[in-house]
């Protein structure tokens, strides 16, 4: 049982959502490394509950990170790295009757049987979306690793509540820097259209999803390996492990099975100087990825999130100890939609695991 993920930077997170705090321990960055702790702050705000918003939950955590070790006057010492984020919020009588009465969509039933009763059932425990507070702060350290390589990673709400953000993307490049939107679209208009779904399906006692598209540029040509260390499924492993993720697609994704090969190959040109890591495409169909490996492309990845399990519609469970159909309405502080709270998560999720990758490389050194 573990919840690590990484080869040459491991991350291991820990913790409960009503528990006294969540943390990460990172094994280990290389020594040397700058950590701006404002920076990481401001990143992990961005994540934070209680914020404006119609999508967002009533629950309200500082979200500061408290350094227990590897970290000295500013910057890494080479050993472990471990930080928590305190709880401070709780409210766990909302969870007693959960025993009783399973949550449709959670992890509450299956987190029963897995570990044999065992588990915190307290706003979801270790399942809970509480513990990425812990994942954005170690996200904001590696976006911090990779932008000092000139490596760049950023989100977007690219589809709320059916509600997509029409605006035009380079696929050649990245879109502009959207983490000062109270909602992450690069289209005023479709953020507005897209907090007015949020906020009916709120009043309507239900929940919407959408999508998130990642894209992290700068990253050199020759990144990956085949099958097992593929850029996608390092990067999938990571994305996928984020709470109400259900679907994930490489740039264009589904829409190439329905193309020809001579529609979807992305044709390459020559380089400035002749060398072979130097050669682009004129399209970035791929993703940025081809045999599993970088081409010197932005990465780019979409996400699917489901809609809130948690809804304060009433609706039907089991209750495991007589097998009888209940009816529950759940307690609780939730947000009617994860979308909005989710992009820096996806930008700490990708980040991560690009730094990891990078590092496993064979340029092993960060500056």
């Amino acid at each position: 049982m573990t919840s690590s993920y990484g080869t040459t930077l491991r991350l291991t997170l820990f913790g409960e959502s009503h528990g006294p705090a969540v943390g990460c321990v990172l094994d280990a960055p290389p020594p040397g490394l700058p950590v701006d702790l404002g920076a990481a702050a401001r990143h992990m705000a961005r994540r934070a509950p209680g914020q404006a918003g119609p999508w967002s939950t009533a629950r309200h955590e500082a979200d500061l990170p408290e350094i227990l070790s590897g970290l000295f006057e500013g910057r890494t010492t080479g050993t472990p790295l471990a930080a928590i984020v305190r709880n401070a919020d709780t409210r766990s009588s909302d969870y007693a009757a959960l025993l009783r009465a399973p949550r449709p969509g959670h992890g509450d039933l299956t987190g029963r049987i897995r570990y044999a009763g065992a588990n915190d059932p307290r706003g979801g425990g270790h399942f809970s979306a509480r513990v990425t507070a812990a994942l954005a702060f170690a996200g904001a350290l590696a976006l911090q690793w990779l932008a000092a390589r000139g490596i760049v990673v950023r989100a977007r709400v690219a589809e709320i509540a059916g509600v997509a953000d029409p605006s035009p993307v380079d696929p050649l490049g990245l879109f502009s820097d959207l983490s000062a939107k109270p909602l992450a679209a690069i289209s005023d208009e479709a953020a507005a259209a897209m907090s007015a779904a949020i906020a009916a399906a709120r009043a309507d006692g239900d929940s919407v999803g959408g999508v998130v598209e990642v894209r992290a540029a700068g990253l050199p040509a020759g990144l990956g390996a085949p099958f097992f260390d593929r850029v996608e499924t390092r990067l999938g492993a990571m994305l996928l492990s984020l709470p109400a993720v259900r679907g994930i697609e490489f740039g264009d994704g589904f829409a190439c099975a329905r193309r020809r090969g001579s529609e979807n190959n992305d044709r390459p040109t020559p380089s400035p100087d002749g060398s072979p890591a130097r050669i682009r495409r004129a399209t970035n169909r791929a993703g940025g990825a081809e045999g599993g490996i970088t081409t010197g492309l932005p990465v780019v990845a979409r996400l699917a999130f489901k809609p809130t399990p948690s809804i304060a519609r009433e609706q039907t469970t089991v209750d495991p100890e007589t097998n009888a159909e209940v009816p529950l309405r759940v307690p609780g502080r939730h947000d009617p939609c994860v979308v909005p709270r989710a992009v820096p998560l996806v930008e700490s999720a990708a980040a991560f695991a690009l730094l990891d990758l990078l590092l496993a490389s064979r340029a092993t050194s960060l500056p």
